[in-house]
């Protein structure tokens, strides 16, 4: 696993410096050239947040949400324009659909969730570069305006004025230290157990600290705001795609049928109403082989869906065959513009590592976002 330690978008770990050394070096266009004559893989990357880099003793938010501060991704969106084919989620269901190859080097850009740096940051820099890109919004927190639960957790923990962690659903008690970091630590751990639960009850979980510590999520900051549907439509008037990330952030595969099927559906039925009719892309919350399974996908291809994507790493070597489970590479904040260059040109080599979870389809490892 790469370090975060440095927290300032520069080479972090083995892959980091081997993508500056590739990069610097000159090799990456003739590597570029050579696999794109074998391979006519789809790459699809995922960001969440483009923001400034903050000082973590200080920032109130989970830091991981961050892939990359708003001068690097310019950087990571020339470089696109200039070396690959950025394509619309959209025009690749076509050809799926049309039985047409991709073009060589197509590469689609998304983000997942929907926080409002997406319009402020994302979206100016996409539209000067003519990048496309498609937006998986949870539309009920566009409705509500309040933050995203998961975050809204590491914030509650991080900021608590409690001494002590009382968490029995997961068999967790332990005490909150003073320091910033620690209680960091503290958040990741139970972001990562707490994805064991089913989706009601980590949203009950989430509930219980709020009215416990007193710190209700409609009261958040401006920090953690979602985009508003004025903004959504000012993008999709733009020319980009607006897609489901569901209705409340929750793990599709952790619910029951009914609120699996609320999910899929009203937030298609939000999307339509809102912006009107288009290609309907899904991108499953959390996106790991925990948060999807054939029932979820089954759900939302009869729902209507053209494509879903997943969080686990990887390029689509045929989109065609795994349509409702298209694989990412995830962009991070520690990546400099040579690891980015060379996960694009060497992805199997360079993308970033997915934790240890067992994908339920081929039993690759996945990401767990």
């Amino acid at each position: 696993m790469v370090m975060h330690a440095e927290d300032i978008g520069r080479a972090v770990g083995l892959r980091g410096q081997l993508g500056e050394l590739c990069y610097s070096s000159g090799l990456l266009q003739s590597v570029q050239r050579v696999r794109s004559w074998w391979h006519r893989d789809l790459r699809i990357l995922a960001y969440h947040r483009v923001l400034p880099l903050p000082d973590p003793a200080t920032y109130e938010f989970d830091l991981e949400l961050i892939s990359t501060p708003p001068d690097q991704f310019r950087e990571q969106m020339l470089l696109l324009r200039q070396r690959f084919h950025p394509m619309r989620l959209g025009d690749v269901a076509a050809a799926i659909e049309a039985g047409r190859p991709l073009p060589r080097d197509a590469v689609v850009v998304t983000f997942d969730d929907g926080y409002d740096d997406n319009y402020h940051v994302v979206f100016p820099i996409l539209r000067e570069l003519g990048i496309p890109a498609t937006f998986f919004v949870s539309t009920g927190h566009i409705d509500s305006g309040r933050p995203y639960a998961y975050d809204w957790l590491v914030h509650m923990i991080l900021l608590t004025g409690a001494s002590q962690l009382q968490l029995p659903e997961l068999g967790m008690d332990v005490p909150l230290p003073p320091d910033r970091a620690g209680r960091r630590a503290i958040a990741g751990n139970v972001l990562f157990r707490m994805k064991e639960l089913g989706a009601l009850a980590q949203a009950a979980l989430i509930e219980r600290l709020e009215n416990e510590w007193a710190m209700p999520s409609d009261s958040a900051p401006p920090d953690c705001r979602p985009m508003t549907w004025d903004q959504l439509r000012e993008i999709h008037a733009a020319g980009f795609e607006i897609g489901s990330h569901g209705v409340h952030h929750w793990m599709l595969a952790k619910l029951p049928q009914a609120e699996l099927e609320a999910e899929v559906c009203q937030s298609r039925d939000a999307l339509e109403r809102e912006l009107g009719p288009a290609p309907l892309l899904m991108s499953y919350p959390v996106g790991s082989g925990r948060a999807f399974d054939q029932r979820v996908i089954d759900t939302t291809r009869d729902a209507g869906y053209a494509l879903a994507c997943s969080y686990i790493s990887g390029t689509n070597a045929q989109p065609a065959s795994n349509p409702y489970a298209l694989y990412r590479l995830a962009v991070e904040r520690n990546m400099g513009k040579g690891w980015f260059a060379a996960m694009l040109t060497m992805p199997h080599l360079m993308s970033y590592p997915t934790p240890n979870h067992v994908n339920v389809q081929d039993g690759s490892p996945a990401c767990s976002h």
